[in-house]
């Protein structure tokens, strides 16, 4: 996996059921290093702490193999890295292959995979209908979040060293999964109680299901 491209945003407003909303996802390609922070990516707009940015959710991944499925749906749209919300475009980055907790060295940062993303109201504003939400959920390759073990720079051309494989674990693929599915698969739920990748409000959230 490599990155091929480094993205920002700065703030962005828009009107939502007569509401100004604030939003961090029209991101751009920059031509320098990010600096990934332990809480966010220093620089970037991230909005609503709720749902973005924290601990693990420092930073956003989506893989450049996607785009052309993407781009394909919604051809009139002006297309960008960063296009999908994602801080970092990673050639070759594969869902199925990427398992909550492991970890990677990245140029200068020590990063660790935790969960998918789940598409929300900004994402459909941003693509311009509500249709995407289900269309990104059907089409299961969510990118993923990263925690940042250790602080650090990345840029255009890093790859990703894998320094620990989590054992036990379930792919950020089959977690996305996971969430939507109407039948949960508790084999997965269980593997995922005790992974400290994970914050504990999902996990908690995944205990529910198995009731």
């Amino acid at each position: 996996m490599k990155i091929i491209s480094t993205n920002i945003a700065q703030p962005t407003k828009f009107i939502w059921n007569g509401e100004e909303i604030t939003t961090g996802i029209y991101k751009k390609p920059t031509d320098v290093p990010i600096y990934l922070g332990k809480k966010d990516v220093r620089g970037d707009e991230v909005s609503d702490r709720k749902v973005h940015g924290g601990e693990f959710k420092a930073c956003y991944l989506f893989s450049a193999n996607q785009y052309p499925y993407w781009q394909g749906l919604y051809p009139n749209l002006d297309w960008t890295y960063g296009m999908l919300g994602e801080n970092l475009t990673v050639e070759n980055l594969d869902e199925k292959q990427l398992f909550i907790g492991d970890v990677y060295k990245l140029g200068n940062a020590l990063v660790q995979i935790t969960q998918p993303r789940e598409p929300c109201f900004k994402f459909a504003h941003k693509f311009g209908t509500e249709a995407v939400l289900q269309q990104f959920i059907d089409q299961g390759y969510s990118g993923t979040y990263i925690r940042v073990l250790e602080e650090g720079h990345v840029k255009t051309g890093d790859h990703f060293k894998l320094i620990t494989s989590a054992k036990d674990s379930v792919s950020i693929f089959d977690f996305f999964e996971l969430l939507y599915a109407e039948n949960k698969n508790p084999n997965h739920i269980n593997l995922l109680l005790n992974n400290d990748a994970l914050p504990q409000r999902t996990r908690k959230r995944l205990k529910f299901y198995l009731r």
